[in-house]
């Protein structure tokens, strides 16, 4: 195997790894909802979520792949180095916040990685403005969204079930909340696994081995979704207890709501290829129908507590794709 072709597989298993990583700790996501409302128990949460991961591709196209591949950093500037700063910078972020139970985004922790790495390479021209201000944005419209969708769906449903016995609509709403955890998951599936396919294609192509045009090869897209699911499947335990409790208290009809606006957000957000946050999503989420009951229903603190990792995400993970370009750039 030659030293190229070695560097090409090295850093693709490292792309995998972030992917796997970012199932791992984003899947608290999919299932804090579910199981904070005791629908279904952790070990088949995963299990849940982590097929309706792998089975996205079906349904998405690959509009995000293509912003995070060519939309970020401008393919002329991307090296193996940079690659390789980006995904480590993500990666050590990721892990840090795993392990402190925060959760953090894995999508703007390689947003961050790429930029920094980008802006090491070859300073403010490798950045492509446009892609990096609609990210920006959805950081903080995305968590709107789902704050605003999971709220409406409150109030419809307490409209729509208004006389219907507590016991009646508590066992309606454990029944549906197995479709709407389906969403969400299949919402997650598509956003998030498509970020490390754009970035793989972008490797890629820049080794030359996709015919001279940006595109992300099938095998990129089984590869990818397969180490998101097998992620999903290790679970983030930590990450759940704080999503699906710490937040708010939530019954099977709240849990309902924001798992379908969390997912709506997602499916919008994929169809017009922005790569959004499914924690900022499902967090504003779970916001929306915490404060649909009561705004004191919210612990307020706890959420302040999530933005301040949200906005350290960026530029923390930029710091660290800067150091590990500088420390790949003599090797790679």
């Amino acid at each position: 195997m030659s030293s190229t072709l070695a560097i090409l597989v090295f850093l693709i298993s490292i792309a995998l790894l972030f992917d796997f990583l970012n199932g791992l700790h984003d899947a608290a996501n999919s299932i804090a909802t579910i199981v904070s409302t005791r629908v279904l128990r952790p070990q088949w949460a995963v299990f849940w979520a982590a097929f309706f991961n792998f089975i996205a591709f079906l349904f998405f196209g690959l509009h995000v792949a293509q912003t995070v591949g060519s939309g970020i950093v401008a393919p002329g500037f991307v090296d193996d180095a940079v690659i390789f700063g980006a995904l480590m910078g993500a990666i050590i972020w990721n892990i840090v916040t795993w392990w402190a139970g925060i959760p953090s985004s894995s999508s703007h922790a390689l947003i961050g990685g790429l930029v920094g790495a980008g802006l090491a390479k070859g300073g403010w021209n490798a950045i492509v403005w446009n892609g990096l201000t609609k990210t920006a944005l959805a950081i903080v419209g995305s968590p709107l969204l789902g704050f605003v969708f999971a709220l409406l769906l409150v109030l419809i449903v307490s409209w729509l079930f208004v006389r219907a016995t507590p016991g009646a609509v508590d066992s309606t709403f454990r029944l549906l909340q197995f479709g709407s955890a389906s969403l969400y998951s299949l919402g997650h599936g598509g956003n998030d696994a498509q970020k490390t396919m754009g970035v793989i294609a972008v490797l890629l192509y820049t080794h030359g081995q996709t015919g001279g045009e940006f595109h992300v090869p099938f095998w990129v897209v089984l590869a990818c979704q397969s180490a998101m699911a097998l992620g999903t499947m290790f679970g983030g335990w930590r990450i759940v207890h704080t999503m699906g409790s710490r937040i708010t208290r939530l019954q099977p009809v709240q849990g309902f709501c924001a798992e379908t606006g969390g997912a709506a957000t997602l499916f919008l957000a994929t169809y017009f290829g922005i790569p959004v946050s499914t924690t900022h999503t499902i967090t504003g989420a779970i916001v929306g129908v915490g404060a649909a009951r009561r705004v004191s229903a919210v612990r307020w603190n706890v959420a302040q507590n999530i933005v301040v990792a949200w906005v350290l995400t960026m530029p923390a993970a930029a710091v660290l794709g800067v150091a590990f370009y500088w420390l790949a750039r003599p090797v790679l």
